[in-house]
This record gives structure tokens, sequence and C-alpha cells, in this order.
């Protein structure tokens, strides 16, 4: 294992001149991530990950810090906020603030970056298909609350020559990628279908790369944040795309060592290493159960306090994989048939060995952006959607849905997809709070006490931070 890299070291600025090298290591509060580079030491100096391609001052790497595991924490954001006094390229007008038009700077003018680190993600209305032909949407869509100021604006928003949606999301990690592109089916197992080949690639795609699924590849998704993160202007550089997704497809993220617990290898399979040999795409079940790396420490000895934070993750593996609860008007669930409520657990969804992604496209819609389940969130925006007359209702919701981001359907265009959101990777949280697409859960224990209430699992205190040290060492 490396050593940590020193606090001071923690930032990487656009156009820096160092060196990324095969393994690279920080500490976070629950120990120390580890990021694997399959490229071997990559210069950064050039390289198009790292130099700024727009005018914006930005870099892929911006939005993507190896001490974030490939995303960004609020933490960093206030940090950054801090340190530059509010002029780092990370807050550009563009999404790095809640509207463009906002006074730059303010902090209050960022807040959603610097309290949820969110970013802004500006969807054209109608939507568009991946030709760019317009998909006639079943919902009309009203503004009930605009506290950004963005989705009023006359330059942004849903009035504007130009008519977008703004809703506002956590950065994706940009690692563990084989993970992201892996097909468990060569069909989409919630509606039966076959799933599309990308023309450019000739690859099956399978929709779990971004929050909307509105980009098939990570082809796409590097030119799509070239021009709207970066604000690139023209046509992507090719060459520069290729080196992008290059660099990516050889990063593996982990936790490596936890501070109670130890190094998550010892006795175990936890850890960067594992994750990168291992099979992509593999879905949990039976004799392999998710997370089964740290089965291993379930019926481990010691009355010491590593041995019982050993077992503590080992019997939260065991929750994640066999509790049972009952789910219940969940879109992308309930409405496959299997029943509503249906009696399952959280690798029901969570299903892909070694990440807790879906094997299968991943839009489902927990409630963390629609009511009634939605939190409170005065800071967000807040649509009113409303199913045409010739269009099908919402199976679950009616014909009238409140929601701080219509998610997948802001893709598609259907009522059945509002705030339908693609399941992320798991691996790496310690170091990238807070969590769910909006910001909504600032802890890991947050994230739990939401399911427990969301699908009435009724989890002890103990259980619950079983979980809590689970997802802390992935």
């Amino acid at each position: 294992m490396s050593s940590a890299v020193c606090a001071e070291d923690r930032w990487w600025t656009a156009n820096e001149d160092r060196v990324f090298p095969k393994e690279i290591s920080y500490v976070n509060q629950s120990g120390v991530m580890t990021t694997l580079n399959g490229n071997g030491p990559t210069h950064t100096l050039g390289h198009p990950f790292f130099t700024s391609l727009g005018p914006n001052g930005r870099a892929c790497v911006t939005c993507h810090q190896p001490a974030d595991a490939m995303s960004l924490s609020a933490a960093t954001a206030q940090e950054r906020w801090k340190v530059s006094n509010g002029n780092d390229p990370l807050f550009a007008a563009i999404d790095g603030s809640n509207c463009p038009t906002l006074p730059q700077a303010e902090m209050q003018s960022h807040s959603l970056l610097l309290n949820r680190g969110l970013i802004r993600v500006a969807r054209p209305w109608p939507p568009r298909d991946l030709n760019e032909k317009i998909i006639e949407p079943q919902f009309d869509i009203e503004v009930v609350r605009d506290p950004t100021t963005c989705n009023l604006d006359k330059t942004y928003g849903l009035k504007s020559k130009a008519p977008m949606v703004s809703v506002y999301r956590r950065p994706r990690p940009a690692t563990n990628t084989k993970y992201l592109t892996a097909a468990g089916f060569n069909f989409d197992p919630k509606n039966g279908f076959p799933l599309p080949r990308d023309r450019e690639t000739g690859e099956l795609v399978n929709g779990n790369i971004t929050a909307d699924a509105r980009v098939p590849t990570l082809f796409a998704q590097t030119r799509d944040a070239m021009r709207s993160h970066l604000q690139t202007q023209g046509v992507a550089n090719e060459a520069a795309v290729k080196d992008i997704v290059q660099f990516m497809e050889g990063l593996y993220t982990a936790q490596q060592v936890d501070n109670t617990a130890g190094a998550l290898n010892d006795g175990a399979n936890g850890g960067p290493v594992n994750l990168r040999d291992a099979r992509a795409g593999d879905l949990q079940g039976g004799p392999t159960p998710i997370w089964m790396e740290y089965f291993p420490w379930l019926n481990m000895n010691g009355d010491d306090a590593q041995a019982e934070m050993r077992r503590s993750i080992a019997r939260g593996a065991e929750i994640f994989s066999k509790r049972m609860s009952l789910i219940d008007s969940s879109m992308g669930i309930n409405n496959m048939g299997f029943g509503n409520p249906v009696r399952n657990g959280c690798a029901f969804c969570h299903n892909m060995q070694h990440t807790g992604m879906d094997v299968a496209p991943g839009q489902v819609d927990l409630g963390t952006t629609n009511s009634p389940h939605a939190d409170p969130a005065p800071d967000l925006p807040l649509f009113k959607l409303t199913c045409k007359p010739n269009a099908p209702a919402h199976p679950f919701l009616g014909r009238v849905i409140y929601t701080q981001d219509p998610g997948y359907a802001l893709t598609t265009g259907k009522c059945a997809d509002i705030g339908k959101i693609t399941i992320q990777q798991m691996r790496g949280l310690a170091a990238r709070a807070p969590y769910f697409s909006n910001g909504s859960a600032k802890t890991l224990r947050d994230l739990v006490d939401f399911y427990d209430r969301r699908y009435h699992m009724n989890l002890t205190p103990q259980e619950k931070q079983d979980l809590v040290n689970l997802m802390g060492v992935l």
C-alpha cells in the first residue's frame, strides 16, 4: 500500500505539472482510500484529463478529484472556496453556481455546490433523442419553486429562447469504469427488450453511466462533459476524448484501510486490487452474495476493537445481502412483475458484484426526489409535472407529481420515468459525502436511515451501525 499523500497535496489543479502515480492513497474520515492507475505513472501536464480544454479554466479533474474517490465532496468545495476566495474554476458560473446570471462573487450564488456538493445540469426541454430529434413528452412541466432563479431565468429557464430544465446533481466517480459499462445481460430484464448497441463502439449499452442515462458510452459522456462543464467550443477533439476515456478505464478506487478494522485485505478481499482483478457485470446471489469480500470476517475470533469492527462489517454485508423488507411503490422495481410490495433486500437492486450497481439498466425511483418520500429541500427547485390526458398516469404517483428532479424522464419524456435516477457505484463512499443524487444524505447514517424509513426495514441501532461500517470500507 502507498503511503497517504500529505494534506497539502489533496487538490489537483488544471494544467499542473505533476505525476499521477501507479498507486495513490489519501486519508479520509474512515481510514485510507487508494486508487490504482493501470496506465502507469501519468504526467498531468498536457494530458487532457488534467488540462483546461475550454475558457472557464476547468479540467475533468476539477470535479473528479483523486482525494474524493474521483468525485467531489461538499467539504472539498467549501475548502476550495476558502482557499481561493471563490475564484477557483470549480465555481465557474455555468454550473458551479446556482445560475450563471447570479452575482458570482457571493457565496449564496454557489450554495448548492458548497452545501450539497451539487453541479447544475441543464437539460433541453422538450427532450431530444441521441439524434437530436425532439421527443414529444407525456407530461407538462411547471416551476413551483425556484430558489436558484435558474428555471425562471430569461436566458437559462423554461421560457427562454432555448428552453432548459436546471437540476442539481452530485458528480459521479470517474473510476471503476469497467463496472459502469458492464452489461450483465444482453437484454433489459426490466422490459424484455434487447439492449441497444452503440453505433460507434458496437458494445452493448447498459444505461448506467449518467444519473439520467442521457449518454450511451464513456466516449459520449466525455464529449457531453467537455461541452457542458468545460465549455469547449466546436467539435470535440477526438484524440483528447480517447485519452480521457483510456485514462478513466485504467483507474480502480476503493477504501484500502479502515481506522479500526485495519487492512481490508487482511483475511478478507477488500480494497482496490480485488476490485481491479474481479470480473465486471456478475450478478450477486446464491453462494456469491454481494460484498462477499467481507464474509470471511463473520466468524472472526477475538474480543478487541479490531475483531469486533471486522465482524460488524461482515454483519453489514450479510444484512445487505440477505435482510428482507417490503419494497413498495418504486418505479424500476415494483412495476416489473414482482408485485407491489415485493419482499426483498438491498441487493435486489444493488446487485452487481463488487460495486453495488444494477447489472440491468439501473434507473429506479427510491423517492429521494419525488413527493411524498423526498426530504424537504427548500434550497432545491420544485417542479409540478402533469401527465397529459392521452398519456398513461404514473402507476404509483398518479397524474400530478411534485419532484425536485424529474430524473430519467428528462431523457425519455415518459410519466413513468419521473424521478428515476441511475443507481451509482458504492465504492469510495467514505471519501465523497454527501450521498444520493441530490446530496440529501449528509452522512452514511443518514443514508441508512432513509432506506430504513422508506422500506420499513425495522433495523436495530446495531444493524444500522453495521451497515454504516460496511459502506465505510467499500
